[in-house]
């Protein structure tokens, strides 16, 4: 990897500790604009997330990496996010009355918005006009998104792993992505072998997040016709042994563990330092509700040289 790039990485200590000084605008005077737009319109995010020895651990910012003041699922959040820092950002989709797909975990209203009642019973004209909660429970002036909306700002901006919630058809959310020709920027979640097989029929040039806890898992999804250069693998909550890292980085599969609950509660009890010990261990992606913490962490652990340098840009 590049000097410049690396600093960017390793600026992120500074700018952390400046933020609780001086406020938001000093991350984001950091402008690290995410990924380059022309690589990966041209080779797809297949090529980024087949696994080598000098791969660049990431940061998957968990419902798009909330913090005071930005709400989980909001554009907004998004950007505060990818200005920063090279992410992935993890984001959810519901369905409205109306069959309109929108950024949203729950099915219902009430935590994340000023609406009350399930997202389902509500036409989408009425949805557009409340306004974000943020983790906190503080009103913001940010509204929900579309999927739409996410898809055309994502292009050189971060990359995305979208989480369709039960009832929402898989077809639909692919059709959109096809729509705005974002495959390259796109990674389709699933939690079963049989959705990822649904999946990879509908358009064998996505990549799928998997559930691949152990071999068994991994055997269930081949079984079913899933190549490996389509597979991100989702380890579990908990870090598995490092032989099962070893198993899928020898077929290329990039690894995401999911530190967000307790693992990232170890870490506020413990010290944030514990991040850099589940990448040294063979996590390639950390899942998480502290973003910006674990990124300062495991940024000096961005390799110098790495064939990944191409994807990114802007800095």
């Amino acid at each position: 990897m590049s000097t410049l790039l690396r600093s960017v990485f390793l600026s992120l200590a500074f700018l952390i500790t400046a933020c609780s000084q001086s406020g938001s605008d000093t991350l984001k005077s950091a402008n690290a604009r995410g990924f380059t737009e022309a690589v990966f319109a041209l080779k797809g995010a297949k090529s980024f997330y087949t696994w080598t020895e000098d791969r660049i651990p990431m940061i998957s910012a968990h419902r798009g990496g909330p913090y005071p003041g930005y709400p989980e699922n909001a554009i907004e959040t998004f950007s505060y996010i990818a200005d920063i820092m090279p992410a992935v950002i993890e984001c959810d989709i519901e369905m409205t009355k109306d069959s309109v797909l929108i950024m949203m975990h729950d099915n219902t209203l009430d935590r994340t918005t000023t609406g009350t009642g399930k997202v389902r019973d509500y036409l989408w004209s009425e949805l557009r006009e409340l306004k974000l909660v943020d983790n906190d429970g503080v009103t913001t002036d940010f509204t929900i998104p579309t999927l739409r909306d996410v898809l055309d700002w994502v292009p050189g901006k971060a990359l995305l792993t979208l989480d369709v919630k039960r009832g929402v058809p898989f077809e639909k959310v692919i059709a959109e992505v096809q729509e705005t020709n974002t495959a390259m920027f796109s990674t389709i979640i699933t939690y079963n072998a049989n959705d990822a097989q649904k999946v990879y029929n509908i358009d064998p040039s996505l990549m799928i997040s998997v559930g691949i806890g152990n071999e068994q898992a991994y055997e269930a999804h081949k079984n079913l016709g899933i190549p490996d250069e389509n597979m991100i693998a989702f380890v579990g909550l908990s870090e598995p042994g490092q032989e099962h890292y070893q198993f899928l980085h020898e077929k290329g599969i990039y690894c995401i563990l999911g530190v967000l609950g307790n693992l990232d509660k170890k870490a506020e009890a413990k010290g944030d330092s514990i991040y850099a010990g589940f990448v040294e261990r063979g996590a390639d992606i950390l899942a998480t509700d502290r973003p910006l913490e674990a990124a300062k962490v495991i940024a000096p652990l961005v390799p110098e040289i790495s064939s990944k340098r191409e994807y990114f840009n802007g800095y």
